[in-house]
């Protein structure tokens, strides 16, 4: 037997770190944990998930430390998840407005690895990312639009992720992703008990993809210094909280994903939902943004003709000088789109041109969406330049006129 098993074999005989700080802290209050399961960025898409409503929620807990979905080396980089909005665009600037400590508990294996089990590198999207599909933009269907917010309390609700995660690959060759996610899923829940540790007697909310949830608490349930509550133990924020809560951010992203993103061609839209919105947006003031927003509503409800939104749309940009969307989502500034909107990184005026060109091109107007997408491009980098048209001559030349 080598010295290094031998090295291992002494160390599991003898008291644990984590034992030993237990022992320590065994007369401490324990920390109340609420481990809350989003999926993420159904916010976006669910009213009865909306992001105002963590907002409220947040604040309602008056967590000691928000424990958030990214590794602790990636947060330090300022680095999330493109897809985790309720992360970056929620939890981290609502933490951060009120002084609370973040504590980030996710663990993700190294490029190296990933490309070894997997073939590439989980976090670099394709230049042309697909429509669909892995590293795809991302789109809801029609469960995920009446998501609520309480959803992942109910492990019913969750018993697929929970028997893929109990049952092995019928070859052990495809099992990476089950093992990593076991592994994964352990060492986050260590890293909220190092949290709830840090502050006996206080609140910790955690803020985790669902399917992590139950493995989390199962982990914790017998963890000292912790004790476990329910999310929906607290209640529901009522609507005038939700309203105190929203922030224009917010009602930005709900419009442009739904609006501008994959989910207008591809899944439900909530045009209740997503009209309020914008309503609220027009309410605060007739910008750029707003006015587009607008535009594109209407059009898609067939409120208004192609030819009538053409037109508002060349004003728009006639009008817009260099505003900029309040929100975007884009992680990569030297690309073109974000992981939801292959066009997500053009600031106003150079959407209304090509939301322009897009109806312009619908109606059969081929000079005139030519021109319109030139415009378009002038002053774009090289690499935004090939993506935008690479994008417009997959997702827009080849289709059919429709709304």
């Amino acid at each position: 037997m080598s010295k290094w098993w031998l090295t291992v074999l002494v160390l599991l005989l003898l008291p644990t770190p984590a034992l030993a700080v237990s022992a320590a802290q065994a007369d401490a209050t324990p920390a109340t944990v609420i481990v809350l399961g989003v999926d993420h960025a159904a916010q976006l898409v669910s009213e009865r998930d909306q992001p105002a409503l963590l907002d409220a929620f947040l604040d309602r807990a008056q967590p000691d430390a928000i424990c958030i979905e990214r590794a602790p080396e990636a947060f330090a980089r300022g680095d999330f998840y493109e897809f985790t909005y309720e992360v970056q665009d929620v939890a981290v600037p609502f933490a951060r407005r009120h002084g609370i400590e973040l504590c980030p508990i996710d663990w993700e294996p190294p490029a190296e690895d990933q490309r070894l089990g997997f073939g590439l590198s989980l976090d670099a999207p394709p230049e042309l990312r697909p429509s669909e599909g892995f590293m795809g933009f991302l789109a809801f269907g029609q469960e995920a639009s009446t998501r609520d917010f309480f959803h992942a309390d109910n492990p019913a609700k969750l018993h697929k992720v929970a028997n893929w995660a109990a049952t092995p690959a019928a070859r052990a060759k495809n099992d990476l992703p089950r093992r990593l996610y076991l592994y994964r899923t352990y060492l986050q829940a260590q890293r909220i008990a190092a949290a709830a540790r840090a502050h006996p007697g206080g609140t910790v909310v955690v803020v985790v993809g669902e399917f992590h949830k139950h493995d989390i608490e199962a982990i914790l349930k017998d963890e000292p210094g912790v004790r476990l509550v329910q999310p929906s133990s607290l209640g529901r924020p009522d609507a005038k909280a939700i309203a105190a809560h929203d922030r224009t951010e917010y009602r930005t992203a709900i419009a442009s994903f739904n609006l501008l993103g994959l989910q207008a061609a591809a899944g439900p839209v909530d045009y209740g939902y997503v009209g309020r919105a914008v309503a609220a947006l027009e309410a605060a003031g007739t910008t750029p943004q707003a006015r587009l927003f607008r535009v594109r509503l209407d059009l898609l409800q067939g409120r208004i003709e192609r030819g009538e939104a053409i037109a508002r749309y060349r004003a728009i940009a006639a009008e817009a000088g260099d505003a900029r969307f309040a929100w975007t989502g884009v992680k990569d500034a030297t690309r073109v789109d974000s992981w939801f909107d292959p066009f997500g990184n053009l600031d106003v005026r150079r959407r209304a041109l090509l939301e322009a060109a897009r109806e312009s091109w619908a109606a059969g107007d081929a000079a005139a969406a030519n021109a319109l997408l030139d415009a378009c491009t002038e002053g774009l980098s090289p690499r935004q330049r090939e993506q935008l048209r690479g994008y417009w001559q997959r997702d827009v030349a080849v289709a059919k006129s429709s709304r």
